[in-house]
């Protein structure tokens, strides 16, 4: 897998997130001009050989442009109702633009639960394959007027980097107000330098991280980040960048200023990019650091090497693996529901069957069902965490 970056024109596959505040003016509502543009460098992108996938913000912006709601924080239920009105004007909105360029749109709408069930996730990977086949570009977004506050993405920037996991795109491109990674907020901090490449996403960067910077955005920095690890563990590139400018895609390609995320070494299959990509783990088991040695050397996790059993989940259901210094190292599926899973935890695996009442797995989680998401902290020498398959 190359750690060089190259042009937008030679990846196969791209998915483009489109934050709201480029759509959607506040006072004006939709930026016509700005996604015409937006449209011609998809066109330019589609006539170089890529497919081309959208997931695109500004439902809930444009729907309350449309009903005058009131600037602010909105109720769920009001949000809600802006969205089921804003999607209809957004998915025209698309629809009108590419046609421009005789190109077909279609509408996906996705809760959380149609990428976290492996069922649903499987159907909608179909759906948007389909769409594709057939020269057709995806629009994508959230489906915001079923979604709960306790049952939703809540950010456009991890959909994008769940759906681009989900088709195997190979670079996920993030637009919006802000033109890269910096080692600090600019806004915040004047010394905050520029990061043009990240050879890979380590704790350093993650803290670098801040918050949203417009009142329409959901998501922020932090988001972005939590995106890139979703995407580059899966060998998918992605790159933050201004969507600010017309023709943003065009501005990336003349090397405007953007940052660069490799894709890991060692992209899993997809099955583990559907386990590493959850974004609510079930439940976690926090191990000692023979375990952990275990693990990064490619042997499943044991119960004699879990220190601590937290959660409610059922054997099947993805659960999150953290190392001895706390923090996580990787993700699974439980080999065990939570209640056995604490029984036997601490306990050689020839003791299972006396705890239990059965003879079970030998594993709590098995290599198979398991995929390392994060290295080790002291680990300095860029190398990346192996995927056992």
């Amino acid at each position: 897998m190359t750690k060089t970056r190259k042009p937008l024109q030679k990846y196969r596959r791209v998915v483009i997130k489109i934050g709201s505040a480029l759509l959607v003016d506040r006072a004006t509502g939709l930026k016509k001009a700005w996604l015409d543009a937006m449209c011609a460098d998809i066109a330019a992108l589609r006539a170089k050989g890529a497919d081309v996938l959208v997931v695109s913000s500004g439902a809930i912006a444009l729907g309350r442009t449309v009903l005058k709601l009131p600037a602010g924080a909105l109720k769920l239920e009001e949000s809600q109702a802006a969205a089921a009105v804003g999607q209809i004007a957004l998915a025209r909105a698309w629809s009108e633009s590419l046609s421009a360029d005789a190109i077909v749109a279609g509408q996906v709408l996705l809760t959380l639960g149609d990428t976290e069930e492996r069922r649903r996730y499987l159907n909608a990977r179909a759906t948007i394959n389909q769409l594709l086949k057939l020269g057709a570009v995806p629009i994508i977004n959230e489906n915001d007027t079923v979604a709960t506050t306790e049952i939703r993405y809540g950010d456009n920037d991890r959909l994008a980097a769940r759906v681009a996991t989900m088709i195997g795109a190979d670079l996920l491109v993030l637009l919006s107000d802000i033109d890269g990674l910096y080692t600090a907020p600019p806004h915040l901090d004047p010394n905050a330098r520029f990061l043009d490449a990240i050879a890979e996403i380590t704790p350093e960067i993650e803290a670098m991280a801040g918050g949203a910077a417009s009142e329409l955005s959901r998501g922020g920095m932090r988001t972005k980040i939590d995106a890139g690890k979703i995407a580059t563990t899966a060998g998918c590139a992605m790159i933050i960048a201004s969507g600010k400018p017309n023709h943003p895609l065009a501005a990336i390609e003349d090397g405007a200023r953007s940052s660069w995320f490799a894709p890991s070494g060692s992209p899993v299959t997809a099955r583990k990019t559907w386990i590493a990509g959850q974004l609510l783990p079930a439940g976690t088991l926090a191990i000692d650091a023979g375990a952990e040695d275990a693990l990064r050397s490619g042997k499943s996790l044991l119960p004699a090497g879990v220190r601590e059993v937290k959660g409610t989940f059922s054997r099947g259901d993805t659960i999150a693996i953290l190392g001895a210094s706390g923090r996580e190292i990787a993700r699974g599926l439980a080999g065990y529901d939570a209640d056995e899973a604490r029984q036997i935890a601490g306990k050689k695996s020839a003791e299972i069957a006396a705890i239990l009442g059965y003879a079970g797995r030998a594993a709590m989680v098995h290599r198979d069902d398991l995929v390392m998401t994060g290295k080790r902290a002291d680990e300095k020498d860029g190398r990346r965490d192996e995927v056992h398959a």
